[in-house]
């Protein structure tokens, strides 16, 4: 085992009602790291991280968080020490957003769940983080996919966590807001010593953030590396079944057949 990760699988198997969809996933990631999974769509990504984070149960093998068994962990004990956003629709009924970054203190507070003085600070700070402390007087639901997925940032970074674990967090967000988030993730990660594993389709965004790089495709990890082993054209062609195309590493653009 990695003494020095904070999360970490061994011969990790998952999948849905009982039917493995990827075996042997062997990842780590330790503080001020960001570990990226990319493949195709439906390569299982999503499954993961899933299971990661103790939505799925795993099918196999065995997850850690700071050396624990993740089936050991209370759920106060994970809450603690993972945050998680994940790429299902948040449906909500008259929360403002500022409600809704509120719910990632509830693991630091008694069991009435009574901010203090000091969460409403963390609130406030996680939601200037990512410019939305202009939106914490709107109904979440009615704000835009963009705007939501900036919301759930803060309300991850507020909880505070040793690991965040992050599907698609770039989703719904146009470049700016894009290079803005993976921006405020670099200096969290750096400030605050937290592991991140997360998923994206941006390869160039995930060549630029990344510690290093998990390839995931058929029933396995087909690739792992940092993000000049990983984005050449032999892996990403590969991985993508590109041909006739190409991967362009100088420019991490798609060439086209006969460009």
């Amino acid at each position: 085992m990695n003494v020095s990760a904070c999360l970490q699988t061994e011969s990790l198997a998952v999948g849905y009602d009982g039917e493995i969809l990827l075996n042997d996933v062997d990842l780590s990631v330790a503080p001020g790291e960001i570990l990226t999974l990319i493949g195709p769509n439906g390569s299982g990504k999503s499954t993961i991280l899933k299971s990661i984070a103790g939505h799925l149960a795993p099918l196999g093998g065995a997850v850690y968080l700071s050396g624990k068994p993740l089936e050991r962990l209370t759920p106060h004990e994970l809450s603690l020490e993972l945050s998680v956003m994940l790429t299902e629709r948040l449906r909500t009924e008259l929360l403002t957003c500022a409600d809704i970054v509120e719910t990632g203190r509830y693991p630091h507070t008694g069991r009435l769940g009574i901010l203090t003085d000091a969460d409403r600070e963390a609130v406030r700070v996680a939601m200037e983080e990512v410019h939305v402390w202009d939106l914490r007087e709107r109904d979440f639901m009615q704000i835009s996919d963009g705007q939501r997925q900036r919301i759930l940032l803060a309300r991850a970074i507020c909880q505070q966590p040793r690991v965040m674990v992050l599907d698609e967090p770039t989703n719904y967000l146009d470049i700016h807001y894009q290079i803005e988030l993976l921006n405020v993730l670099r200096r969290l990660v750096a400030k605050h010593e937290v592991g991140v594993i997360m998923s994206l389709h941006e390869l160039p965004l995930a060549r630029k953030i990344s510690t290093r790089v998990l390839c995931v495709k058929g029933d396995g990890i087909v690739a792992a590396g940092r993000p000049d082993e990983i984005f050449v054209p032999e892996v990403i062609d590969a991985l993508y079944d590109l041909d006739p195309g190409t991967y362009d590493p100088q420019t991490g653009a798609i060439n086209l057949e006969g460009e």
